[in-house]
């Protein structure tokens, strides 16, 4: 019988190391596991912490829906699908805002009309900026927890209670954003200059 080549007699006899360090291995999964479980902890508690401080929020404006409230019959000038990137103290784009559901992305429904911005957020809270709380909108690279490419987000700033908020949107045709800047900016120069017109 032909001896067996050496590399070919060394591959036969090399096997894999039979696993005996279960106690170790699983004591090592246990604490990665309750490590995540403590992160993840942490930040629902500072979440949390965060929407107390923010408790001086009034709550949200709701849209007139019914057709007995006064500036119901409202003149559609936009309509847009999109996502919900969540809102910031204006000019602090890091300083989230979570009080009153603020600060859950979401899909979005945007429509903007005569009356204001109606913002629908279908598993979340909805709520809507009249028209007389705008006071700017603008393309952005980022808000807190989102960055795109510049110009990638639709920033609207409306004023609520004594606090600017920048909400960011971004639409499913981010063509059409740039649209949006200018429909949302006409309308608070229109406003304005009918507010100067009368004094």
């Amino acid at each position: 019988m032909r001896p067996l080549h050496p590399l070919v007699r060394l591959a036969a006899e090399k096997k894999s190391a039979a696993v005996t360090d279960w106690p170790g291995r699983i004591g090592w999964v246990v604490g990665l596991l309750l490590f995540i479980t403590l992160a993840y902890w942490l930040m629902r508690q500072g979440w949390k912490w965060r929407g107390t401080l923010q408790g001086d929020l009034p709550p949200l404006p709701q849209p007139p829906r019914s057709p007995g409230t006064p500036g119901a019959a409202r003149l559609t000038v936009l309509s847009m699908s999109g996502r919900y990137h969540g809102s910031t103290t204006a000019g602090q784009w890091l300083d989230r805002i979570v009080a009153h559901g603020l600060g859950t992305r979401s899909r979005v429904e945007l429509t903007l009309t005569d009356a204001g911005l109606d913002v629908v957020r279908p598993g979340a809270s909805d709520f809507f900026v009249p028209a007389d709380a705008l006071r700017e909108a603008r393309l952005d690279k980022g808000i807190a927890g989102k960055v795109l490419t510049e110009g990638g987000l639709l920033i609207v700033t409306w004023a609520h209670g004594d606090k600017l908020i920048d909400s960011g949107f971004r639409s499913d045709r981010a063509a059409e954003q740039a649209e949006w800047v200018t429909a949302i900016n006409n309308m608070i120069d229109k406003k304005h200059t009918t507010e100067g017109a009368a004094r």
